[in-house]
């Protein structure tokens, strides 16, 4: 009977998918062996800017302790290769949410599986892109093991993000940028820096008792340095220091001590002024615009990267 044959056709063809559904549920890797035999990669492979070597366990967890990589943390692994910085930023103590962008399409393909086998795919994303291409979006924590050059060329991007962001790099420095700190792990190096906000400008301060005063602020990176002036009178400012939003600096009022200790937000500054007597509130707003800043810019020789 023809209705007949039409249900056994539809029979065959659901059993048909229903084996073939196995068969790919059986496929699937389930350990980290199996994501390697399914999806292998040798140390040194070639890639599009920088060869594949993976960073040691032990590098892996000083870059995540370094940087103070919490829950509460976003974190950005450049050049990902097989995924173990991202996993580990997602796995306890840490347990912060990453991503990890990797250009070779099988280390990316690595890195999903390992990242589905550790149980972590609501923690952890695997872009396969390109560094240079990818926005590095809302990131707390940036992670890298590239090369000199390579790291010089996201720089600037680097220090267009939210004051406050750590950056670790597995090795390589970043130029004039001094890092914040650094140490050696079984003979490499770890590097910490904390992108600061921009303060290059002239600030005018009123406190709360009413008096007036100016700081013009000059700064290289993490480093500031300026003057201030009260009632006419300059004076070169003396420990200014700049860490993510917080900024720092002491001189001489009409021959007394002051420190300031506050928060930059944009294009204000709000803290506490103090002498050996007394503290008071002080706010600085901008007057006029940020100056433009040479070093937080891309070095011309970049654009390469950039136009591919």
């Amino acid at each position: 009977m023809p209705g007949c044959g039409r249900m056994a056709n539809r029979v065959a063809a659901v059993v048909s998918l229903l084996v073939l559904a196995a068969a790919a549920v059986q496929a699937q890797p389930r350990t980290r062996e199996e994501c390697a035999a399914a999806h292998p990669a040798a140390w040194g492979r070639a890639g599009k800017d920088v060869p594949w070597v993976p960073t040691f366990d032990a590098v892996t967890l000083a870059m995540l302790s370094m940087a103070q990589v919490t829950p509460q943390d976003r974190l950005l692994d450049l050049g990902a290769g097989d995924g173990r910085i991202a996993i580990a930023a997602a796995k306890a103590p840490f347990g912060a949410r990453a991503t990890g962008i990797e250009y070779d399409p099988d280390l990316a393909r690595l890195a999903a599986c390992l990242v589905q086998v550790e149980g972590l795919a609501d923690r952890v994303r695997i872009v396969e892109g390109d560094i240079f291409k990818e926005d590095f979006g809302d990131a707390s924590v940036v992670t890298m093991f590239l090369l000199p050059h390579l790291n010089l060329c996201v720089r600037h991007r680097l220090l267009a993000m939210a004051p406050g962001t750590r950056v670790v790099s597995h090795q390589y420095a970043m130029g004039e940028w001094k890092p914040e700190r650094s140490a050696q792990v079984q003979g490499r190096d770890v590097r910490l820096w904390v992108v600061p906000a921009r303060v290059d400008g002239v600030w005018d301060f009123l406190d709360s008792q009413g008096t007036a005063f100016s700081i013009d602020l000059q700064q290289a990176f993490d480093a500031v340095s300026g003057e201030v002036t009260r009632s006419g009178v300059r004076e070169a400012l003396r420990s200014a220091t700049i860490h993510g939003v917080e900024l720092r600096f002491a001189f001489d009022a009409a021959g007394v001590a002051a420190r300031f200790s506050g928060t930059v937000r944009g294009d204000e500054i709000t803290g506490v002024l103090s002498t050996a007597n007394a503290a008071r509130t002080a706010v600085g707003r901008l007057r006029g615009a940020i100056r433009a800043a040479p070093w937080a810019e891309m070095p011309p020789d970049c654009r390469r990267y950039y136009a591919r």
